[in-house]
């Protein structure tokens, strides 16, 4: 599957970008105000150049003790990252973030361009389902695979639960 087919990529807004002049205050007021993790460092040809993250703003800003409103945005970002196009496969790149260990994907037309961002949380909602199918299938052909199995110990705990009944009836003198 293409990541373009995806409903994720989709039907999200455009990210959020700024330049790599702008404050680090500016971002994280957006971030803020738009519920976002991250922002989009882009050129004066919006070609992606960086990206600021929640992470790098608590490592590279606040650990370091940097003044938001006079930081740029330049000094704090993950210069030159991954990125991917609308037409590449979406199982490779779950792969490629899962065992490089970032967690946003910009996509990128032609021109490095940002049009979008896959986050691993879009991920998730492609996989859950996959998840939860395959389970359903496991404990289904586990079941039919084993279905004597399973009817002998349905029948010994129905047994059991029976002969439990009748004693307590038995001692507490209902029977």
């Amino acid at each position: 599957m293409k990541i373009k087919d995806r409903p994720e990529f989709r039907d999200k807004p455009k990210p959020l970008s700024f330049g790599p002049d702008d404050t680090a205050m500016a971002a994280v007021t957006a971030m803020n105000e738009r519920n976002v993790g991250s922002v989009m460092i882009c050129d004066g040809n919006e070609k992606l150049i960086g990206v600021v993250t929640e992470r790098d703003i608590l490592n590279r800003l606040v650990a370091r003790r940097r003044d938001p409103e006079t930081t740029k945005l330049s000094e704090i970002m993950t210069a030159n990252p991954r990125v991917a196009r609308a037409d590449d496969d979406l199982i490779d790149w779950m792969r490629i973030m899962s065992n490089e260990r970032f967690r946003r994907l910009p996509i990128v037309d032609e021109g490095g361009r940002v049009v979008s961002i896959m986050t691993q949380g879009d991920f998730v909602s492609y996989t859950w389902p996959n998840l939860l199918h395959q389970a359903r299938e496991v404990t289904r052909s586990s079941l039919n695979r084993n279905y004597q199995i399973v009817l002998v110990a349905g029948s010994v705990a129905l047994y059991t639960i029976i002969l439990v009944a009748v004693l307590a009836a038995f001692f507490t003198g209902e029977a």
